[in-house]
């Protein structure tokens, strides 16, 4: 007869043996963390936290499969503090009490080393289920960690974005997706007894998207597939095995990325159709409208700008109603705006501005801000001459006085150049005739 601590030990290998292999390779320290070295490395925000034993609250933000449990775990684990996680999914505001409740009894007030509360796919919270964390986080009852696929901007109350620094997780890029495949060859008790050899990989890195977690589980199902011990890996093998067995549109992986650079691109070379139908293919995906209606308001601005600033207006529009309408009816609202981005005038000139003036910026560093341009709130610095020498230019004919903006490091530096269309054009011309030559317009 078998004793208690064997049958325990026999459950505990089978339930790892079926576990997937993205769950059975998980890494449980720092050091076997793959990827996001800005947030893990040496100097990384999140190894100085962990190190200094003072954890905040913390939203971790970047699409799926890059790691964002995972780092929850190692955090609770190397700073020796309680943990505690909910799905939202399935947890409601009763579930967030319990838990505050248990966190406060195990010393959440009395020590720095408050419990971790790790709450997945915090986006998909009701207002009122965000509002029932603030105090908890505020008083320091817990340390929250929430992780979304979403801009937390947009899905996460103001009063509780402001009370948690957020962390954004990058997609796994080819060096770290390769290295995840070397490992589970050479650890994964199970793999490690085949012989594999990866002789190609770009099917496997392409149909992952980034993704960590299903480049494991597609590998495991392509390694599975074979039946022998002795395993290529060639581009071949995997289009063959595994590609026709992938979802028709997968809102996760390369076909969301590839889908909305179709729709965006339509939208940008003027084409309406195409616009429509790359819109349907997500929308018949089960693609989350609220993406599709922010991807819509960037594409206002980038694209379209000044050419047409109304189009700003209806993508803001758009996206406020497909908030509150959601689907299906909201598929009309945004086929009216996508058309109508399509069939707008086009300029880059506000996207090329801002990023000549970002590029600068890094360039030339922290400039002095001219003094006569600066704030004088206090006598002190009225008597140093801040605001002196200044024009207000509603004192002026035309409401214009010529006068120089920019650091004198970078005097007369154009970074705005118009575009060739009717609206630009009209500000070229005012711009000609207010600054004359200075900028060349």
């Amino acid at each position: 007869m078998l004793k208690y601590s064997n049958l325990t030990r026999i459950y505990f290998n089978f339930t790892f043996m079926n576990a997937p292999l993205a769950e059975r390779l998980r890494p449980r320290t720092l050091e076997d963390y793959v990827s996001q070295t800005h947030l893990v490395g040496k100097n990384g925000a999140l190894t100085q936290h962990i190190k200094q034993g003072l954890i905040p609250s913390m939203l971790f933000w970047g699409p799926p499969g890059t790691g964002k449990t995972t780092l929850a775990n190692i955090i609770a684990s190397e700073s020796g503090r309680p943990f505690y996680t909910l799905s939202a999914i399935n947890s409601g505001v009763k579930d967030i009490r319990d838990v505050i409740d248990k966190a406060k009894q195990s010393g959440g007030l009395f020590t720095t080393k408050n419990p971790i509360l790790f709450i997945d796919e915090i986006h998909r919270f009701s207002k009122s289920q965000q509002d029932s964390l603030l105090q908890a986080v505020e008083k320091g009852w817990i340390t929250l960690i929430g992780a979304t696929t979403e801009n937390p901007s947009f899905e996460v109350i103001p009063a509780l974005l402001s009370r948690c620094q957020v962390y954004i997780l990058n997609a796994f890029d080819k060096v770290d997706l390769e290295t995840l495949l070397k490992r589970a060859i050479e650890n994964d008790e199970f793999l490690s007894q085949k012989k594999i050899t990866l002789k190609e990989t770009n099917a496997l890195l392409r149909i992952s998207g980034g993704d960590g977690r299903k480049l494991l589980n597609v590998f495991e199902l392509l390694v599975n597939s074979f039946g022998e011990d002795k395993i290529v890996i060639t581009d071949e093998a995997v289009l063959e095995r595994v590609q026709n067995n992938t979802a028709r549109y997968d809102k996760t992986g390369e076909q969301h990325y590839d889908i909305i650079s179709a729709f965006i691109k339509s939208i940008r070379g003027s084409d309406p159709n195409g616009a429509v139908y790359w819109l349907a293919r997500m929308i018949e995906g089960g693609e989350d409208v609220k993406f599709i209606a922010r991807r819509l308001l960037i594409s206002a601005s980038e694209d379209i700008g000044n050419a047409n600033p109304t189009a700003l207006v209806i993508a803001n529009n758009t996206f406020q109603a497909v908030s509150t309408i959601g689907h299906p009816e909201s598929r009309i609202i945004l086929s009216q705006c996508a058309t109508y981005l399509a069939c707008s005038p086009k300029s880059n000139a506000a996207y090329m501005a801002i990023g000549n003036a970002q590029q600068l910026v890094k360039q030339t560093g922290d400039l002095g801000v001219p003094i006569e341009l600066r704030n004088a709130p206090t006598k002190l610095m009225k008597e140093l001459g801040y605001g002196d020498n200044y024009k207000y230019a509603h004192n002026y004919k035309n409401n214009f006085a010529e006068q120089e903006f920019l650091p004198k490091e970078i005097e007369n530096t154009k970074l705005y150049e118009p575009g060739n269309n009717a609206r630009e054009n009209a500000h070229r011309d005012f711009l000609k005739q207010r600054w004359k030559d200075k900028y060349g317009y």
